[in-house]
């Protein structure tokens, strides 16, 4: 999809990226050239509307370049999903444009009261990736006022960048650059037509990604990115220890390439094993067949356990990289980091193992 000349221009411009915690005007304006963030937005939105498993290896690819970049890419995209639950005239106005993208937060950490014609909402909401580009903003609140159920209602809510404060709270020792900040409202009006409710969703588009279950799909799409940052990792390294051959001794340079070579093998098994598992529930789903949920609980299962093993082979190789390899200034100490940070998401945490460790202590 890329040619080394964009390849170059991104890596070349990791390290400004990660000081100034954003992306460049120039990677931005890559990721608008090849419509990177309406991966899934349908054709009569301008968008570039493209089948799960195709975009999962395109993150995968721009995750590989530049770990912020693909973590970016992988969110704004996201966004597009949200346009089947939308009402029509709004996602024209907020979705048309090239540079269009949304950054916001599925948690429900804000309070909409019920106004005629409308919710008044306040609410903070953090981990917003991608808020300093960000021409909208969404996030999630709880409803108080007019409804007598006992049951809780969430909806989510879409703000314009004039209503929203961003906080610049991001200040993780990875993905540095993903501008995952806080965002804050105060008391802003927000007319009817600017919520929509992903669990009843109207589906005004008919696009096969809008029925696949949200669930998986974000964590496929978190995992892609992770699969992408830790074939950089491994490119890496191999560069490193060639490079570091001379000093390090034969025996030294062998060992760490041997160690290198065990890595890249289970990790080319486990994105085998991944993409399998994804390609097989798109086929499922293109069949207009419901995924099960034992389906679902496999889909997950197979996403944590490649972001786990993808963690565990590069944190066999890091330890014997040497001591340049924990210098923040060059380029395998950042993929590190990143994947560090990315493979924190609470989607892709195996707690089932960690509840285990924590019985047998």
């Amino acid at each position: 999809m890329f040619n080394e000349k964009t390849v170059k221009v991104i890596r070349e411009q990791s390290r400004e990226m990660e000081k100034k915690g954003s992306l460049t005007p120039e990677v931005l304006n890559i990721i608008y050239k090849y419509g990177l963030f309406k991966l899934f937005l349908p054709q009569e939105l301008n968008g570039n509307m493209t089948p799960l498993p195709e975009v999962l290896r395109i993150f995968d690819t721009v995750s590989w370049i530049d770990g912020s970049v693909g973590w970016l890419v992988n969110i704004g995209s996201g966004g597009g999903v949200f346009s089947s639950a939308i009402s029509p005239h709004v996602s024209r106005d907020i979705y048309t444009s090239n540079k269009a993208v949304i950054a916001g937060s599925g948690s429900p950490a804000g309070i909409a009261e019920r106004e005629k014609g409308g919710y008044r909402v306040r609410g903070e909401w953090k981990y917003c990736s991608g808020s300093t580009h960000a021409t909208v903003f969404t996030a999630n609140c709880r409803i108080e006022g007019g409804n007598s159920s006992s049951e809780t209602e969430i909806r989510s809510f879409i703000f314009l960048p004039e209503q929203v404060r961003i906080v610049k709270d991001w200040d993780a020792f990875g993905l540095k650059a993903t501008a995952s900040h806080t965002i804050l409202v105060e008391s802003v009006w927000v007319p009817e037509e600017m919520t929509f409710d992903m669990l009843r969703n109207p589906f005004h588009y008919e696009y096969p990604v809008f029925h696949y279950p949200f669930v998986p799909f974000a964590q496929a799409s978190f995992t892609a990115v992770i699969i992408g940052i830790g074939r950089h990792f491994m490119e890496e390294a191999k560069k490193i220890s060639r490079e570091g051959k001379e000093g390090w001794g034969s025996e030294r340079f062998h060992y760490v390439m041997k160690k290198i070579d065990e890595g890249e093998q289970r990790l080319e098994g486990t994105i085998r094993d991944f993409y399998q598992t994804i390609d097989a529930s798109w086929d499922t789903h293109l069949k207009q067949k419901e995924l099960t949920e034992k389906q679902h609980q496999g889909i997950s299962h197979q996403c944590k356990e490649t972001a786990r093993t993808v963690w565990d082979c590069v944190g066999s190789v890091f330890p014997f990289l040497g001591i340049q390899a924990v210098m923040e200034d060059v380029p395998i100490n950042k993929i590190w980091r990143d994947l560090q940070t990315a493979c924190q998401h609470t989607l892709l945490v195996p707690f089932y193992d960690l509840n285990r460790i924590g019985d047998s202590c």
